[in-house]
């Protein structure tokens, strides 16, 4: 599993003179630092554009995601049932043939080539996972806690806001968190909706890259490893809330 990374520092830092010799360098004995120096040169405005991206996919699934959770954990709403299983359903739809859906309505509302339409589409991806995620931890939220702040005085919205979502902050960090690295390594939303844009994400940044007859090896690789840093320190930094996160719901006292 982790050979396909090491191989993908390795060519970033193997010149290109010695990229399709045989057999390979199996270690960058003469590295160069060409493809980071291009990445530095040409790709900040599509990391900048990724990160953006990224983050507000993150707080629109999670302002979405979290209400509709502790309505179907706690509210018990007519037709939750159902709606539960089309959240699962909507999951298992192949993005192409979202992007197809979504790239006839920017046609006609003027959303191709921005930013905040790829926002409203890598959403659709987040927004069911968020909602099951929510669902499962606020599902085990004691029931007495919130019957306290409501004889408190607490409104529904209060009740939500000041009790439920901070005691599933796990289940907000991994929804944040899964919701942003599917923001950030799309392909097919942002190929198909913001193909011929001036703001590209990170991933078409590496495809500029790829030619018909030739293909800028060096600089793809290089750009890759820099594209996955912000996950992988995303990734360590927030494990422990992830964990807890997706194991929400799955026993029950």
């Amino acid at each position: 599993m982790l050979f396909p990374v090491y191989w993908m520092v390795n060519v970033s830092l193997t010149p290109r003179d010695r990229m399709r010799q045989t057999p390979p360098d199996w270690f960058p004995t003469s590295p160069t630092f060409e493809g980071y120096a291009a990445v530095l040169r040409e790709q900040l405005p599509a990391l900048g554009t990724s990160l953006l991206i990224g983050v507000c996919t993150a707080v629109l699934t999670v302002v979405v995601a979290a209400p509709a959770g502790f309505a179907l954990a706690k509210l018990s709403p007519l037709g939750g049932g159902p709606l539960h299983f089309v959240l699962v359903i909507a999951q298992m739809i192949p993005s192409i043939i979202m992007a197809m859906g979504f790239y006839s309505v920017y046609l006609t509302v003027g959303g191709l080539d921005t930013w905040w339409g790829l926002v409203i589409a890598d959403s659709t991806l987040a927004v069911p996972f968020g909602v099951l995620v929510f669902t499962a931890f606020m599902s085990a939220v004691p029931d007495e806690i919130i019957q306290a702040a409501r004889i408190d005085g607490a409104g529904l919205w209060r009740t939500f806001r000041s009790v439920v979502l901070p005691a599933s902050r796990n289940a907000v960090v991994t929804v944040s968190l899964f919701a942003f690295l599917w923001a950030w390594s799309d392909f097919v939303f942002a190929n198909t909706l913001n193909g011929s844009g001036d703001v590209r994400p990170i991933t078409l940044g590496i495809y500029r890259y790829i030619g018909n007859n030739d293909q800028d090896w060096n600089a793809i690789m290089a750009t890759a490893v820099v594209a996955s840093v912000p996950a992988a320190v995303l990734l360590v930094v927030a494990q422990r809330y992830v964990a807890a996160g997706v194991t929400a719901g799955a026993v029950k006292d």
